[in-house]
């Protein structure tokens, strides 16, 4: 009993001798332990997103900074303000507007009309309008699968200026090339996403994972097959009783991606501005915008 209490007291005085120093470094390694398990669950989001958008070299610096602050608030707000707008057509003209266009629509003060090209704005805001279910449908669902990931990794501002640098590319095509002809629908901004995209990832399709790679460039070219399909049906084999919608700004909105976007998306790690690439896309943009409000106003058969 007397070496049993001996050895009691003198595990006692162990503990009490123990450096304070050496029981704080273990419970900030606990602690620490603790929260890596925690970050790893944030972070695996992250992860995922950050194969599908970045290239490989990237990759570390994008996960040692990636946060959801801001949220991707851009691309969610735009497109449930154009759900918002179809909604009310629909509901307007709900004896047609879920299959096509009608009156209602070509009525709008938002959609993109010939003769009604000195209101500026309709050259945006033909973006909130589309065609029926499927098209709305179709431009919805591919600018959230491929826009809230480029926004979570380029943030709001930049993919709202490849967004709308596409939107308006759309808009200026149609009227030279399509110059009598209706324009509805966000696709000039969706194909100007996947434009960026395509060009991101062909150019470094070596540094993505090669199976993945192959099959981010099967889905781009099945949608984008799909969608030019739907829209040069709306463009040459509608009935005769309902309008013709223009296709032209499926085109210059995956230019303006190509150009644009790709010098956007690849800046992930640099400086945007300080990238001669952006300033040769961007004045490319502004020379083909001069020439296209050129032709507008002096040149259009609209006139």
């Amino acid at each position: 009993m007397a070496g049993a209490h001996d050895l009691e007291m003198e595990s006692m005085n162990l503990n009490m001798e123990r450096d304070p120093k050496e029981e704080l470094e273990e419970e900030k390694k606990r602690r620490e332990e603790e929260g890596g398990k925690a970050l790893s669950k944030d972070k695996k989001v992250h992860r995922i997103v950050s194969k599908w958008m970045l290239p490989e070299q990237v990759r570390r610096s994008y996960l040692d900074r990636a946060n959801c602050c801001p949220p991707p608030v851009f691309i969610i707000s735009i497109s449930l303000v154009e759900l918002a707008v179809f909604i009310y057509y629909a509901v307007w003209k709900p004896q047609k507007q879920w299959i096509t266009l009608d009156s209602g629509i070509l009525e709008s003060p938002f959609i993109y009309s010939p003769d009604k090209r000195e209101e500026a704005w309709r050259f945006i805001s033909y973006m909130l309008v589309h065609a029926g279910v499927q098209h709305i449908v179709g431009n919805l669902v591919m600018q959230l699968i491929l826009g809230i990931p480029l926004e979570m990794v380029h943030k709001g501002h930049r993919v709202g200026l490849v967004y709308l640098a596409g939107v308006i590319a759309g808009s200026l095509a149609s009227s030279i090339f399509d110059p009598l002809k209706f324009l509805v629908g966000a696709s000039g901004g969706v194909y100007a996403l996947m434009g960026g995209y395509f060009m991101n990832v062909l150019v470094n399709f070596r540094e993505m994972i090669p199976a993945l790679g192959v099959i981010r460039l099967l889905i781009i070219i099945l949608i984008i097959a799909s969608d030019v399909g739907f829209a040069l049906y709306r463009r040459f084999f509608v009935p005769a009783n309902e309008s013709p919608v223009s296709f032209a700004a499926h085109i210059a909105g995956g230019f303006a991606g190509m150009s644009i976007g790709y010098t956007v998306f690849s800046c992930f790690d640099k400086a945007l501005l300080k990238d001669p690439r952006f300033w040769i896309a961007i004045a490319a943009y502004l020379a083909c915008f001069v020439f296209a409000v050129f032709f507008n106003i002096f040149l259009s058969p609209a006139n």
